[in-house]
């Protein structure tokens, strides 16, 4: 990992700006101060909390630079506390493997930032190199893989770019008679920026899922998925593209907006199992979730 000018705080990294051309106040904490009225950066100053790209120390006496950074700490806003502990199934120098529950984010982006399981387990070490090889949705549970070190991301992380792995999931869903399985389903999904929600559409197919029944209970099923890519949601759509949404997706077939505290209906959807080659030592590993999916 590249140095920063500032360290990692509570597992979280410093955040960065760059002062633009154009017209700008005499010294930096004028324009910051302007731009970010929330923020005490005379006292963060005075701290020795606010410095440039190469460590030194911003004081309200410092000229504008336009194109200098500044990095600087942000109290980060409240969050809804996620309710479920953050199991960890494996440990060695490398790598730390972990059960994500359900309504956990994986990594630190909009709204979600304390209340994600990268945050938790770099507080957990105290350790701010610890990072996801691969990312799993904020509604799925499940096997989860971090590295420890810059120096080993690469190769775990080509594992599932490569697809040199096997991803296991279970589902619970609906069930239609008319469908056989198991049966593989390909189709072209597209996810815009800035949508919730992905969609399918004609044209060539970019995903691929393979799908096998466990076990059927009335108008309900328990489903075992192998994703052979990984396209935004793609477990979902592809069972509500047969007309079996998983239980407790608020996203498809139709969307509904869940509030930030209700966590009362998780979405039966799970990586149970991780499988590959360790790329470091040669050995075969495989892990699973601990976790259950309620087949009511």
């Amino acid at each position: 990992m590249t140095a920063l000018p500032l360290p990692f705080r509570d597992g979280l990294a410093p955040l960065r700006i760059r002062l633009p051309h154009g017209d700008h106040p005499d010294t930096t904490v004028e324009y910051l101060g302007s731009e970010y009225p929330d923020d005490a950066w005379a006292s963060a100053m005075t701290r020795g909390e606010v410095v440039d790209e190469r460590g030194r120390p911003y004081t309200c006496d410092t000229r504008y630079r336009a194109g200098a950074f500044v990095y600087f700490y942000r109290v980060p806003a409240a969050e809804v506390p996620v309710p479920f502990e953050l199991d960890v199934l494996y440990e060695d120098d490398a790598i730390v493997v972990v059960d994500k529950p359900h309504f956990l984010a994986t990594i630190p982006r909009g709204r979600h930032v304390t209340e994600t399981a990268t945050v938790r387990l770099r507080r957990r070490y105290d350790d701010p190199e610890i990072t996801p090889a691969h990312r799993l949705d904020r509604a799925t549970a499940g096997v989860l893989l971090f590295t420890r070190a810059s120096r080993y991301r690469r190769a775990y992380q080509d594992l599932f770019s490569t697809g040199s792995l096997t991803k296991e999931y279970e589902a619970v869903a609906g069930y239609d008679a008319t469908l056989d399985f198991p049966r593989t389903v390909r189709s072209r999904i597209v996810k815009e920026h800035g949508v919730m929600t992905a969609h399918e559409e004609p044209g060539e197919a970019n995903s691929e899922t393979r799908v096998e029944i466990i076990e059927r209970v009335g108008d309900a099923a328990r489903y075992r998925l192998f994703p052979r890519t990984g396209k935004t949601h793609q477990l979902r759509l592809h069972l509500s593209s047969l007309g079996i949404p998983i239980h407790g997706d608020p996203y498809y077939p139709t969307f509904t907006s869940v509030a930030p505290d209700d966590f009362s209906t998780p979405l039966q959807l799970l990586a149970r199992r991780l499988s590959f080659t360790d790329p470091l030592t040669g050995n075969p590993r495989t892990f699973r979730s601990r976790r259950k999916l309620r087949l009511i």
